[in-house]
């Protein structure tokens, strides 16, 4: 099947959507799909070095290749120039299928009757969002929703008359590349083989690592709601522990390693973005990962998404076959259980600090916490659910 999908944002950029889109190409083209893939055109992704293959694939952590195509789009048309254009591109294809997380060119796809699958990572919003996502509903194209979390599902259908069925819509959350973290170093082996790069990053705010010493991560941006002022009461709260922040745009970085500066926590270290190719090795660095989301949580664009998330770190913690702790928010839960993890309120922050130390002192439970997540995290394969996704639909 020739399957158009169309990126609703900059390839390459460092927003997690970027890399859901990225991977889920990769995916349907390890199923056996002829895979063409759209993103829009300029000036951050110009550069010939930027679009070519093997610095996407270093980025993105990918394997496969599949074709990309970048469309021109204006900032000022607010994407609309670029929902038109990559609906003619899909047409002129042929594509027996679009996929796409783009509610403009979802809508324009269906009302032109193209089979088009809209994927949703949040409820529609604003004024236009209900708009474009009843078009795409009636339109003769639709044929399916994928949707990351039963909490969305459900409001989804309280909100809005669609067809009530499994195969008009299908609820599967994010995924991992397993192959990416096959025959991971054991934590102290990692650390010993990244110990010179962790020490450069720890030596820009007067910070020190130990190689010996129990180490705690978290990856992924530093956006509002993702537990960052809990990270540094935690690592001033336990000294004796290393602490690696392992992601970040380069002004959160300045921001952070500034905090990090005025509060004298030495044993906490920032490295800013990861290529996703390297990322399980810095991961695999943690005899501990946590993920310390609080009750509302920024989006890229502002919004909040603690509702309905469906983090790509959780799947690649789980991967990792570390312990994890992570806040108990109900999303969450809708994947984790005390059998692969330590769910704690957020704003408890005793209860971190206790976690913490409980599962330092009690390598047993750890081992039994990692072991039952890597063993979890083999039901949320990127390739799974791309299977999962275009199931019936030829």
């Amino acid at each position: 099947m020739r399957v158009a999908v169309i990126a609703p944002s900059s390839i390459p950029s460092r927003r997690a959507n970027s890399f859901q889109v990225m991977k889920m190409c990769q995916a349907m083209a390890y199923s056996g799909q002829e895979v063409h893939l759209a993103a829009p055109a300029g000036r951050e992704n110009s550069e010939s070095m930027l679009r070519s293959w093997d610095y996407l694939a270093h980025h993105y952590g990918l394997e496969r290749e599949f074709s990309i195509e970048w469309l021109a789009a204006s900032p000022r048309r607010r994407g609309y120039d670029y929902a038109w254009r990559a609906t003619r591109w899909a047409q002129d294809l042929k594509a027996d299928l679009a996929y796409t997380r783009f509610p403009q060119a979802a809508a324009l796809l269906s009302t032109f009757h193209t089979p088009t699958i809209l994927e949703l990572h949040d409820f529609p919003q604003g004024r236009l969002g209900p708009f474009f996502f009843r078009r795409f509903v009636r339109g003769s194209g639709s044929r399916r929703i994928v949707i990351i979390s039963h909490a969305l599902a459900e409001d989804l259908s309280r909100a809005f008359n669609f067809p009530d069925n499994e195969t008009f819509l299908v609820i599967a959350p994010d995924g991992v590349d397993l192959s990416s973290y096959l025959n991971l170093p054991e934590p102290a082996t990692a650390r010993r083989e990244l110990s010179r790069t962790i020490q450069d990053y720890a030596s820009k705010t007067g910070g020190s690592f130990s190689e010996e010493q129990f180490t705690i991560g978290y990856t992924g941006h530093l956006y509002e709601g993702r537990g960052i002022p809990l990270i540094l009461d935690l690592s001033a709260r336990l000294p004796e522990l290393n602490f690696l922040l392992m992601g970040g745009e380069p002004d959160e970085v300045i921001g952070m390693s500034k905090l990090i500066r005025e509060r004298g926590l030495t044993n906490l270290i920032v490295t800013g973005f990861i290529p996703n190719s390297e990322l399980p090795n810095y991961q695999a660095m943690c005899d501990l990962l946590i993920m310390p989301y609080q009750q509302k949580v920024a989006a890229s664009s502002g919004g909040d998404i603690s509702r309905y998330l469906s983090p790509m770190k959780l799947f690649e913690y789980m991967a990792c076959g570390r312990a994890i702790i992570s806040s108990d928010l109900p999303v969450l839960k809708e994947i984790l259980s005390p059998k692969t993890a330590r769910l704690l309120p957020p704003e408890d922050r005793e209860a971190w600090v206790r976690a913490i130390v409980s599962l330092r002192d009690d390598p047993t439970t750890r081992q039994q916490l990692g072991t039952a997540a890597k063993l979890a995290a083999e039901e949320y394969t990127w390739e799974a659910r791309a299977i999962k996704i275009l199931a019936n639909l030829t």
